[in-house]
């Protein structure tokens, strides 16, 4: 099963990414991180440990908060498709990678996204408006902005709330519903012929995994297979 990938974004540079990506990485075992570093220029992929243990960077909080390792990536906003696939792959034996910056969510597109606002909710830039727009979760001290989370169920939480259980409990849920997912699209897949999946097979695979219908039906979809011979209109 892949990796359940976590993005961190914000609203600026400071605003608390990495605070929060070591909280996190504190409280999951087995994961993975991706610090992502915009360059004018050239692009790099670093997992030298000299280098990303030298004192005040921010990937040397990262393994010191205990992750399992750490990748720098460097680059360009429009070169990350050269770099971040790479990244990914390295991190690719890990339950789950989290990784820091919003060019690179917006490439990714992670299972997870958490936005960090900082000491100032009115203070973003624009670039960043996007991925708030993407965000499963935001902190934010004051009045949420309106263009929140478009879409999306999204958990507000106080800036100060960044190391809290209440905070680890929430995204633990989130990545266990995540993971069951992925579980069952691997199940469907192995299950499906020539792109169908017959209905008493995914009536009884959703019964099998302890998941409703509209589940199995969601992920069939995900993956473009098709619900065949469906007489109950379960799915």
């Amino acid at each position: 099963m892949r990796p359940i990938i976590i993005g961190i974004g914000g609203a600026h540079s400071g605003s608390g990414k990495t605070a929060c990506a070591s909280s996190l990485i504190q409280n999951l075992r087995n994961w993975g991180a991706i610090k992502y570093t915009k360059t004018a220029i050239y692009s790099s992929v670093t997992e030298d440990i000299d280098i990303l243990s030298k004192e005040n960077k921010d990937t040397k909080r990262l393994l010191d908060a205990g992750a399992e390792k750490v990748v720098w990536v460097q680059s360009p906003p429009d070169k990350l498709s050269d770099v971040l696939p790479l990244a990914t792959e390295r991190l690719a034996g890990f339950r789950g990678i989290i990784v820091e910056g919003n060019s690179a969510i917006e490439f990714l597109n992670p299972d997870i996204i958490i936005f960090m606002f900082g000491k100032d909710p009115k203070r973003i830039k624009e670039s960043s408006k996007k991925i708030l727009g993407m965000s499963d979760v935001v902190f934010l001290d004051g009045e949420p902005p309106a263009d929140i989370g478009t879409g999306r169920n999204v958990k507000l939480f106080s800036r100060s709330f960044v190391n809290s259980s209440e905070f680890i409990a929430c995204i633990e849920r989130m990545i266990e519903k995540m993971e069951i997912k992925e579980r069952l699209k691997t199940v469907i897949l192995e299950k499906a012929i020539n792109g169908k999946l017959p209905c008493p097979v995914a009536r009884r695979t959703a019964e099998e995994m302890a998941v409703s219908y509209k589940e199995v039906g969601d992920a069939a979809d995900e993956l473009k297979i098709k619900i065949a011979d469906c007489e109950l209109g379960c799915f």
